[in-house]
């Protein structure tokens, strides 16, 4: 899908069908996506390496109308009800900026990026600043500091 994320095709998919129940079935870890992927509508989240007997649990939940989550996004979803506990910085931060950051962390150079997004490089420069202000860094060497820090490339 160039030129979109999968979340951004999930909301599209909410939007013109709401009822429909998505299962999404990522390579991204579940501490990087399911959140975000819950909160733009996913009926449920798993990551592919998940065993096959998971799968068809999820499907079947989902058909009847409920949510599934694995216990380890459910521990991290009670942990963000939990008012004193603090948002990590990457988490503060779009859908579409989240995925140029863990780009640009990864080494990935603007015009690259504008071309995998199918976006100018003006509006990857203007996500980068956004990225650097929100988190409060400086450099993409500190971008990738953090990413690697918290196991996001």
């Amino acid at each position: 899908m160039p030129g979109r994320s999968g979340l951004e095709a999930l909301r599209d998919i909410k939007h013109h069908s709401p009822k429909i129940p998505v299962l999404v079935l990522s390579n991204y870890p579940e501490e990087q996506y399911a959140t975000r992927a819950l909160k733009a509508g996913a009926s449920g989240y798993l990551t592919k390496d998940a065993a096959p007997t998971e799968l068809v649990k999820a499907l079947q939940r989902i058909l009847l109308g409920r949510k599934y989550v694995s216990a380890f996004t459910a521990e991290r979803l009670a942990a963000e009800l939990n008012l004193e506990t603090e948002k990590a910085l990457h988490e503060q931060l779009s859908d579409r900026e989240f995925d140029v950051m863990k780009m640009l962390a990864g080494g990935k150079p603007i015009l690259e990026i504008a071309n995998m997004l199918s976006l100018s490089p003006t509006t990857i420069s203007t996500y980068r600043t956004r990225i650097l202000e929100k988190m409060n860094f400086k450099t993409n060497a500190d971008m990738t500091r953090y990413a690697l820090q918290n196991d996001l490339i």
